[in-house]
């Protein structure tokens, strides 16, 4: 079929994109479901840092990709094998997809599955496919997903089954935003009942870990970022104190506020800068978590005698150390209760033609979560 999808044909354009349009709205042809795949029609499709950073080159991936990770919509059709879906059925896409087999998957690590990473590297679906072409030649899928498009096709696997009563365009902000965010904090840290958090970097995922932190019983959350509206934002989601990370008493003041330093500190900026600064504010005996994505270049130089004389603990999380299966349908379930409150995480809606603006607007640090809607 043919579609209308977003095109990168090459990474490193130059600001404005609303000016160098690095990706291109361009018909495509969309091949039918295969075995174990299915065909979506698009909701909503969110826009975040990990698309942001293959346009800017910072993580490389094959051209020419369709992009686009996050996302909900309908399925229209499924291919050989799918029991467990039909059409009509409202879904959330996931950027990883579990083989189920691998050893990660086997332990019950579905976000590290082997297989999946591998397909998301070479841009093609968990099949090893590529249902999307150009004039007969072949381009790249983004995670598997590239949903800034009208349809997908999809593995199986990179789907979860939702309750329609959501809405769709908040329901996009589940496959990453809140995954990512609110996972690092009730999987990866298990941030208990009383506890003292930090989060650092108050975008779409940062703000996603505060209402985590929030809806987890957290008694003090410090809300860190270098802008003051996000700051604002912030207070109004839950945050009990705010700091603005450029102020030269950034760190004093943040430890005065946790006693010397909190419990757990998280880190969303993709800043070795903003994660030196999380491992800094993090008490002897606490957690340090970074889930932010810095290019691969960088190097956190870490003081590692802090390790053992004061039994520190430095994670990484990648989507949350999620279960995609498990942990949506409990977050759309927080959610419909008022208890995760994502809908106040989206501050955009535009059209498929307007998203290098809306790239512009995110790279400037203008927006939190936007969504390209389709209808």
């Amino acid at each position: 079929m043919k579609i209308k999808a977003a095109v990168l044909d090459a990474m490193g354009a130059s600001h404005p994109y609303a000016a160098s349009r690095p990706l291109r709205i361009e018909e495509v042809d969309l091949d039918p479901p295969g075995p174990d795949e299915v065909l979506i029609k698009i909701a909503a499709a969110g826009l975040c840092h990990s698309d942001l950073s293959v346009i800017n080159g910072d993580r490389p991936r094959p051209m020419p990709m369709a992009l686009g990770h996050e996302a909900s919509g309908v399925v229209e059709e499924v291919g050989a094998g799918v029991s467990d879906l039909k059409p009509g059925d409202h879904v959330v896409v996931v950027f990883v997809p579990s083989c189920g087999h691998c050893a990660p998957c086997a332990e019950g690590r579905p976000a590290l599955c082997e297989p999946g990473a591998a397909a998301n590297g070479m841009g093609t679906l968990l099949s090893g496919a590529r249902r999307i072409s150009h004039v007969g030649k072949p381009i790249n899928h983004h995670l598997g997903c590239s949903v800034f498009a009208e349809y997908a096709t999809v593995s199986r696997r990179s789907v979860v089954k939702i309750d329609p009563a959501v809405p769709l365009v908040d329901a996009a902000l589940f496959g990453c935003a809140v995954l990512t965010g609110v996972g690092a904090v009730v999987n990866t840290a298990q941030v208990r009942v009383g506890a003292t958090v930090a989060v650092i970097g108050l975008g779409g995922v940062g703000l996603a870990a505060l209402i985590g932190a929030s809806a987890a019983g957290a008694r003090q959350i410090i809300a860190i970022d270098l802008a003051d509206d996000k700051l604002e934002q912030a207070r109004a989601l839950g945050a009990t104190h705010t700091v603005n990370a450029g102020k030269q008493d950034a760190l004093e003041q943040i430890r005065e506020i946790s006693s010397g330093g909190v419990e757990f500190a998280f880190e969303f900026a993709g800043s070795v800068r903003a994660l030196e600064l999380a491992y800094r504010i993090t008490r002897r005996g606490g957690t340090t978590v970074t889930a932010g994505l810095p290019p691969s270049t960088a190097v956190f130089p870490l003081p590692a005698v802090s390790l053992v004389a004061e039994e520190r603990t430095l994670k990484g999380s990648y989507i949350g150390t999620c279960v995609p299966s498990r942990d949506i349908p409990r977050y759309v379930d927080l959610y419909s209760q008022g208890r995760l409150p994502v809908d106040k995480l989206l501050t955009g809606r535009l059209t498929l033609e307007q998203i290098n603006h809306g790239f512009d607007l995110l790279h400037e640090g203008k927006a939190i979560r936007q969504v390209v809607e389709f209808k």
